[in-house]
């Protein structure tokens, strides 16, 4: 089916080792649910955090939220894999943004959970490979508590339903990027999210890639879905937030809202 939605779950630049100050705030992680954010205000937040927990200044975070509609592409990603025009995504009111993350274009929109670990992975003594199967296993708990099935893929990181069957169908992306030993980038969910907007790309340049949602899991095919709510991203968030700490055996606190 092609490339994975990143060529590489996780892509790196410079690995801060153990003993730098990140150590001085290792611990828990605050999770933060933050309702719905627009990409780039998100994605200033995110360069903020990785400086200070880079500094020592913050323990890990766990940014929960959704976006306005918008394409992210990575910074070496075909814009061919767009296959909306320009007067198009604008008169749907989708936004473009050209990211530092590696892999192709996807999509975030209302109904969708997005999860921003800024983990210090070097303090943290965690290696990257476990840190994605941390992520996917959380991803797979948490389409599990609203009574869905799915599974990670081998080749494909992320979060599949039916990944072994004759047509598997992506429900949840995975991306990271390492920049100081902090991460950020991280995961997308498709809870409620209207699954039309993909039609406007392939899915991680992957032609013919099958996205679903929890929504038309539980509906069934034949069925419509009930429209994107912000409520149903903030019941995948606090599913996803316990399940993802858990798996990287750190404890888990909610001080903001």
């Amino acid at each position: 089916m092609g490339r994975p939605c990143y060529r590489d779950p996780v892509e790196a630049s410079l690995l801060v080792p153990p003993q730098t100050d990140q150590g001085a705030s290792v611990g828990g992680i605050e999770a933060r649910w933050l309702g719905r954010v627009e990409y780039d205000v998100a994605h200033a937040l995110q360069k903020r955090l990785v400086s200070e927990r880079a500094a020592g200044e913050i323990g890990d975070q766990l940014l929960l939220l959704e976006h306005p509609p918008v394409l992210t592409l990575g910074r070496h990603s075909d814009p061919a894999h767009v296959l909306a025009s320009p007067d198009r995504l604008a008169a749907r009111g989708i936004a473009v943004h050209r990211v530092e993350r590696g892999g192709e274009v996807t999509y975030h929109g209302p109904g969708q959970l997005v999860a921003y670990p800024i983990i210090a992975v070097a303090a943290r003594g965690l290696l990257l490979r476990p840190l994605v199967r941390a992520l996917e296993s959380a991803l797979v708990a948490t389409c599990a508590t609203f009574g869905v099935r799915a599974a990670r893929r081998d080749g494909h990181p992320g979060c599949w339903c039916d990944p072994e069957g004759a047509e598997p169908r992506k429900i949840g992306a995975l991306g990271l990027r390492v920049e100081r030993g902090v991460t950020y980038h991280g995961i997308a969910l498709n809870v409620s999210v209207d699954l039309a907007d993909f039609e406007l790309i392939d899915p991680c340049g992957m032609p013919g890639v099958v996205s679903t949602s929890i929504g038309l899991e539980l509906a069934g095919p034949d069925v419509m879905p009930p429209p994107p709510t912000t409520a149903s991203v903030e019941r995948a968030a606090r599913a996803f937030a316990p399940a993802f700490a858990a798996a990287i055996g750190a404890s888990l606190t909610w001080p903001g809202p």
